[in-house]
């Protein structure tokens, strides 16, 4: 037999006992735990927060940069599309192996893991209980990805929630992602039971260093981060468990928290997450553009004044060095303490500096270089997996080949093509105010419905469709998936032009290029690199947070910066798989029903300088608020009630009153592992067996009879104050 006595509160009634842990949760500092730091849009970063007691998942994305280690067609396919390795396209996979051995840390495309691809998740999540995470908040259509995976489990029981514009988006990439998947089955053949060859030590020790880096990380410790697609069934499951958020509706999770989402200008649907918990306000921004050319701005003014602020964008940790000569040291006291005062100064120069602008160039730029390539004969590629640029640069591209009385066609090849399109229409709100006042004006949001009228767009679900089969022509430009070039109808058509000069792949920054295209080398098609506002830039982090105005901020990155704006702020920085504490700022408040004052005056005891009442009633968590309320059954008569004893037990105290009653009692102390708690023991040997440890936190009463726990237990209780 096992008795826990909680410091401070002890009672042998069940129901007093779960009070008192509910009300131990008000007290409970807040944790932090950064699961991973991301890489960016397409690989957003991951973290656990433990907010009253509830444990909250941030996203949960897939790494798909990852798939760049798997080549896209089985080994036999490649060899008779490159010539350089014409001459041995019959070898054995046991010959390959060796070749894979002479060429060491050389890469070709034989270097890469010729098999069905398996996708890389976020590896520190898999060792958190699934069962132990209350609620899941979604902030963009990537983060999304990954969720199938935890969903699927028979364990999982938490909270979902995803703006409607991000829910309907993220479905349609997962099932792009698994339809893309089967036709590499096709190749492949049926899924490998168990753990493929790939994932044997054997296998993976003959992967180049670039490769087993991928696989198994810079620790080689990721390796079960590695999963098997889901399916489409689990897609419509994970669909089910998901609720569903409109612009700034307000959801409330178990009485405890209140969830808003407002948006974070990333992406159309992505969001920031601003939380109302008992123990005060906290806003988790994500990545954010503050102009964006596509979807709504970032809506900053929503989170003003939060209790905590978890600053979840790295991009500004990325821009430290690109911009530490620019970053002025004296940023800070540029603008007044008074926020208000520069309140329109900062608004205008964020958004008509060179965001939006930036953005346009950029736009600009891309169709002047396709339309240099169609004329002098050759095709555009573009498997940028952004849907609000893709659909900008979609939009744009059809005008620059008006405005040149080019007639060349625009493929849109996808599984979710025709679905994102109509989509994209029917979201006002989660657009730019530019494209709302279109809507306002009668015009529709997008042109790609009066472009497919015309003829001008041509949108085919695969690339072997008999639509799109009998409707190709060339030059043209294509729009299609996957931006990691190793899945879906950019495999096929980079096959098809890598050897011309004349044509155009346009892709993003950031993906590791010599990687990415060996299995198409050698190349002769241009290449167009470009990057996308992906976060708030260091320049911009610094004046936000002197507007939003948090009590406490969780960065990481701008430890100087944030110095040197204010030394005062407070301030928690971390790192990847560390749990930071986030200090209590305040004390939840509990409200208390009138009919329970009387109590107040009545029963008030001073104990240790500090004013004590016994109240019983019917705890209930309400809007982010607690309430005590009179319950069904009220006891009048305070001699009715049981007892219920207050205090910390006094080792020396608890000995004497073991020995008064004839029992024989010897005292230990030690420290535990780290140090921080100190733990006395008490063994009692005489007339049975039992073992009493006490902490600063707790004491545990271990006992084998009742007789004795109930001889035990009234020694500790004459040690303390009863109420």
């Amino acid at each position: 037999m096992t008795i826990v006595l909680v410091t401070w509160l002890v009672s042998l009634e069940q129901y007093e006992i779960l009070v008192g842990e509910k009300l131990l949760a008000l007290f409970r500092t807040m944790k932090f735990t950064c699961l991973s730091e991301g890489r960016g849009y397409y690989f957003p970063p991951c973290h656990i927060v433990n907010i009253s007691g509830f444990r909250v998942l941030f996203d949960c994305p897939l790494d798909l940069s990852a798939l760049t280690v798997f080549s896209p067609l089985p080994i036999v396919t490649s060899s008779l599309l490159d010539e350089k390795t014409s001459n041995v396209s019959g070898q054995s996979s046991s010959n390959s192996e060796s070749v894979r051995r002479e060429v060491g840390e050389s890469l070709d495309s034989k270097s890469l893991i010729q098999a069905e691809p398996w996708y890389k998740t976020v590896k520190s999540l898999q060792l958190w209980s699934i069962y132990s995470i209350d609620v899941v908040l979604i902030s963009s259509p990537m983060g999304m990805l990954g969720l199938p995976f935890l969903t699927r489990l028979k364990d999982f029981r938490s909270k979902v929630y995803v703006t409607e514009a991000a829910s309907r988006l993220g479905k349609l990439m997962m099932e792009d992602l698994v339809s893309m998947h089967m036709e590499l089955r096709q190749f492949y053949g049926p899924e490998e039971s168990g753990c493929p060859q790939w994932m044997t030590w054997e296998k993976l020790e003959l992967l180049p260093m670039a490769l087993k880096d991928i696989v198994l990380g810079s620790e080689g410790t990721e390796l079960g981060g590695w999963m098997p697609i889901y399916s489409a069934a689990d897609i419509k499951g994970c669909m089910e468990k998901v609720q569903s958020l409109k612009y700034a509706e307000e959801a409330c999770y178990n009485g405890a928290l209140t969830i808003k989402a407002f948006s974070s200008g990333l992406e159309i649907g992505a969001c920031n997450w601003n939380i109302l918990s008992p123990k005060g306000s906290i806003t988790y921004l994500s990545g954010s553009v503050f102009a964006s050319t596509t979807a709504s701005s970032f809506d900053y003014k929503a989170l003003e004044g939060s209790d905590v602020l978890l600053y979840s964008d790295f991009t500004a940790c990325n821009d430290v060095d690109s911009e530490k000569n620019e970053f002025p040291p004296d940023t800070a006291s540029s603008y007044p303490s008074d926020t208000g005062s520069c309140w329109e100064t900062i608004t205008e120069s964020w958004l008509d500096s060179d965001e939006y602008s930036e953005e346009m160039e950029k736009v600009s730029f891309i169709c002047q270089c396709a339309l240099d390539s169609i004329n002098d004969g050759g095709s555009v590629l573009i498997p940028i997996g952004r849907p609000g640029i893709m659909l900008k640069l979609l939009e744009h591209v059809s005008l620059s080949l008006e405005s040149s009385n080019l007639k060349v066609p625009i493929y849109f090849v996808s599984s979710a093509a025709e679905e994102l399109l109509a989509f994209s229409n029917i979201i006002p709100e989660w657009l730019s105010s530019q494209r709302q006042e279109r809507l306002y004006s009668g015009q529709p949001l997008f042109t790609h419905i009066q472009l497919s009228k015309e003829k001008k767009l041509l949108v085919s679900p695969a690339i072997h469709s008999s639509k799109f089969l009998t409707s190709w022509q060339e030059p043209c430009i294509a729009f299609c998936p996957h931006w990691s070039l190793r899945l879906g109808p950019v495999v096929h058509l980079l096959q098809r032009w890598c050897a011309d000069p004349n044509s155009l792949l346009i892709m993003e920054e950031g993906a590791d290029i010599n990687l990415a295209f060996l299995p198409f080398k050698p190349m002769s098609m241009k290449v167009l690199q470009c990057s996308f506002i992906s976060g708030i830039k260091l320049k911009r982090a610094i004046p936000l947070l002197k507007i939003l105005q948090p009590k406490h901020v969780v960065p990481e990155g701008l430890r100087s910066h944030i110095s040197c704006w204010n030394p005062t702020i407070s301030v928690s920085y971390f790192s990847e798989n560390e749990t930071v504490v986030i200090p209590k700022l305040n004390y939840a408040d509990m409200y208390i029903a009138m009919d329970l004052a009387p109590e107040l005056l009545n029963y008030t005891k001073v104990i240790h300088e500090n004013n004590i009442v016994r109240l019983k009633g019917e705890l209930l968590v309400e809007q982010g608020k607690h309430q005590l309320v009179l319950g069904k059954k009220q006891v009048l008569s305070s001699q009715d009630r049981p007892l219920l004893f207050l205090g910390r037990v006094d080792l020396n105290s608890l000995l004497m009153a073991l020995k008064k009653m004839g029992m024989k009692a010897t005292a230990h102390h030690a420290q535990i592992a780290n140090g921080s708690e100190t733990v006395y023991t008490i063994c009692i040997s005489e007339p049975n067996e039992a073992l009493i440890e006490v902490t600063a936190s707790q004491t545990m009463i271990s006992v084998a009879d009742e007789n004795t726990a109930s001889l035990v237990s009234e020694a500790v209780r004459s040690t303390l104050v009863c109420i």
